[in-house]
C-alpha cells in the first residue's frame, strides 16, 4: 500500500518544489499546488461561463475581457479577440464610436512600429511657464500616483522597471519616495499629499529643505501636489494598520501597526491664492514642473483656478484630473461609489473652464481613471487630455487578480500587501518585464488608433473623430455631448506642427533600423539631434 501512495506523493511533491521555487507567477510561489486551480479554471472559463456565472463584460471594476486584455499584452500573447463585440451595441447607450477616415496624414504604421512604438507628449511640460528644468515627456502613458504602503515594495520596484524600460514617468504617490522607487531606474513624479510625507519637518508640516534635499537625490522630474483622488475625494489617505509595517513606518515619519490617516485638506495653503503661491514657490525652488491633481466635485474651485490664472502671472504647469472610477485606495463604499464625478464629465467640465478663457493650450492636462484602456484613452486624448495616467491596470500587469484585499493588507499575489510571505511571491525583474510590454502595448495601440482617424498622434484625434450612440436610433458627436465649442480638445496649432514633426523624425528613424546598416545609422543621428533642439527636452 505504502508503494502505491509513493509515486503520487512525490510527484505532487516535485511539483510543489517546483512552484516555490520558479518565479513567474506569484499565485503558485505562494500558494502551491493549489494555486494551479486558478489556472486550470481560467483556461476553461469561456466554455464554462456559456452556461454560468457572468458575461465577459459583466465584472466590475474590470470586466473579464478587460483583464484578458491586460494580462495577454503584459505576457506578450495574443490580445486579439474572435467571433465579434461582447459590447451590447443593439441595446445599450453610450458606446463610443470612433470615426476611421478613408484618407489621412498619417504614415501607415501597421506591422511595422510594433511593440516599439514611441508616443512623446504634445506638449513640454512646464515650457508655457518656461520652468527651468521643463522637458518633453517621452510617453503620453505613464504610472499614477500608487503609494509604497498602498503596494508592497516587490510591486513597486517592479512597476518602476517597467517604466524605466518603457519611457514612462512613474508616479510616487503620497507615500514618499522609497527604495524601491530607486531600483529601477525610473524617471519620477513626486507627489506632495496633505501629510507632507517625504518633505515634512518633525512635526508634520512642510519642509521646503528636505523637499530640495530630496529632488537633489532622486530621479524626480515633476512634482504633484495632490489634492484629491478619484477613490476617496476629499477624504485623505487611508493606509489600513496591518500594512503599516517597520519600514513604512521609517519611510512615513508614521507609528507603526496604526491606520496611517492624511489629512483631508492641505495645511500651508487654504485657497487658490495661497495655492499658486504655493506652487510658485516649489517651482522657483527646485526648477521643476509643478501641477495638481484632483478628483472633480464642486467647480467653484476650478472656476477660481481658471480665473486667477488668466493674468499668466501664477499658474499650475499641469492638471491630473482623476475620476471618481479610479479605485487604488482604500476607502469607505460610500466615498467609493457616490463621491466625485467620473472621468469623462469631471474633465470635460475642467477643461472648458480654462477652454474659454483661453488658456487650455498652456496646461499639459493629466488624465486618469480606467484610461489604461485604449477605447478609454482615446475618448480622453479627444476631450483634450495631453497624458493619461494608470494605476490598476498596470497592477494587472504586475500580477493583479482583482481579489479587490487590496484594503486587507491579504493580497494572494503579493501586489497590495506588506506580508513578507506573500510579497515574496512576486518577483520584480519578470514582472517589471510584464509591466513595460503592456505600456508598449497601449501606446501601440493607441498609435494604431491615430493612424485610423487619419493623424499622427493620439492627442490630434479631436472631439468630432468620436460618437455616442443612443442605442442605434442615434448618435451625437462628442463635442455636442460635453458642449465643447470649435477647436477644443486640441493643442495649440504650433504644438500640433511640433509633433508632427517629431512623428515624422521617428517614422523616418524606425524606417531606417529596417534598412542597410549605413541607412540605419543615418536614422538614428536624425532622432538624436531632434531631441538636443531646444523645446525637444528641455528649455
Amino acid at each position: 500500500m505504502k508503494k502505491l501512495w509513493a509515486a503520487p506523493v512525490a510527484a505532487l511533491g516535485a511539483v510543489a518544489a517546483h512552484d516555490l521555487l520558479q518565479r513567474k507567477h506569484a499565485i503558485l510561489r505562494n500558494f502551491p499546488l493549489v494555486g494551479h486551480a486558478r489556472f486550470w479554471l481560467e483556461a476553461v472559463g469561456p466554455e464554462l461561463r456559456q452556461y454560468i456565472v457572468a458575461s465577459n463584460d459583466e465584472e466590475r471594476p474590470f470586466s473579464r475581457d478587460q483583464r484578458r486584455w491586460v494580462y495577454a499584452s503584459a505576457k506578450l500573447e495574443n490580445n486579439y479577440f474572435g467571433f465579434g463585440s461582447d459590447n451590447d451595441l443593439e441595446h445599450s447607450s453610450g458606446n463610443m464610436i470612433v470615426h476611421h477616415k478613408t484618407f489621412g496624414s498619417a504614415y501607415p504604421t501597421h506591422g511595422r512600429v510594433g511593440q516599439e512604438a514611441r508616443l512623446p507628449a504634445a506638449k513640454v511640460l512646464g515650457g508655457a511657464r518656461g520652468r527651468r528644468h521643463a522637458f518633453r515627456p517621452a510617453s503620453v502613458v505613464n504610472i499614477s500616483g500608487m503609494s509604497y504602503g498602498s503596494l508592497s515594495g516587490n510591486a513597486i520596484e517592479a512597476i518602476n522597471r517597467g517604466a524605466a524600460a518603457a519611457g514612462c514617468l512613474h508616479n510616487t504617490g503620497e507615500g514618499a519616495v522609497s527604495r524601491y522607487h530607486r531600483n529601477g531606474g525610473g524617471d519620477l513624479i513626486f507627489q506632495i499629499g496633505t501629510a507632507y510625507f517625504g518633505c515634512r519637518d518633525e512635526e508634520g508640516r512642510f519642509s521646503l529643505p528636505r523637499l530640495q534635499e530630496l529632488v537633489a537625490s532622486a530621479p524626480i522630474r515633476a512634482i504633484e501636489v495632490k489634492l484629491s483622488q478619484g477613490a476617496k475625494p476629499g477624504l485623505g489617505g487611508v493606509l489600513p494598520a496591518p500594512k503599516v509595517s517597520r519600514e513604512i513606518s521609517e519611510t512615513r515619519g508614521v507609528p507603526m501597526g496604526v491606520d496611517c490617516l492624511s489629512p483631508s485638506r492641505h495645511a500651508e495653503f487654504h485657497d487658490v491664492d495661497s495655492m499658486l503661491d504655493f506652487v510658485e514657490m516649489i517651482a522657483e525652488e527646485t526648477g521643476l514642473p509643478v501641477g495638481i491633481k484632483s478628483a472633480v466635485g464642486d467647480m467653484e474651485f476650478w472656476r477660481d483656478l481658471a480665473t486667477q490664472m488668466e493674468s499668466r502671472e501664477r499658474g499650475v504647469d499641469f492638471i491630473s484630473v482623476d475620476g471618481g472610477e479610479g479605485g487604488t485606495g482604500a476607502s469607505p463604499l460610500i466615498f467609493t461609489d457616490a463621491v466625485s464625478l467620473p472621468f469623462r464629465i469631471g474633465f470635460s467640465r475642467v477643461y472648458r473652464e480654462f477652454a474659454s478663457r483661453g488658456l487650455h493650450e498652456d496646461v499639459v492636462f493629466i488624465g486618469a481613471g480606467k484610461l489604461g484602456l485604449p477605447d478609454n484613452a482615446v475618448v480622453a486624448f479627444a476631450l483634450g487630455a495631453d497624458m493619461v495616467s494608470v494605476a490598476r491596470e498596470a497592477m494587472l500587469a504586475a500580477g493583479c487578480i482583482q481579489a479587490q484585499k487590496c484594503h486587507t493588507g491579504e493580497c494572494p499575489t503579493g501586489v497590495a500587501t506588506q506580508n513578507a510571505w506573500l510579497e515574496h511571491g512576486l518577483d520584480p525583474v519578470l514582472k517589471g518585464e510584464r509591466v513595460a510590454n503592456y505600456l508598449r502595448t497601449v501606446r501601440r495601440d493607441l498609435l494604431k488608433v491615430a493612424e485610423t482617424c487619419g493623424v499622427e498622434h493620439p492627442a490630434l484625434i479631436g472631439p468630432r473623430d468620436l460618437e455616442v450612440l443612443d442605442h442605434l436610433t442615434d448618435g451625437r458627436m462628442l463635442d455636442e455631448v460635453y458642449g465643447y465649442e470649435p477647436g477644443w480638445g486640441l493643442p495649440s496649432a504650433a504644438d500640433r506642427a511640433a509633433i508632427i514633426a517629431i512623428m515624422a523624425e521617428t517614422d523616418e528613424e524606425e524606417t531606417a533600423t529596417e534598412g542597410p546598416p549605413e541607412t540605419a545609422e543615418r536614422g538614428r543621428a536624425s532622432t538624436e539631434m531632434a531631441s538636443k533642439e531646444p523645446g525637444a527636452d528641455s528649455l
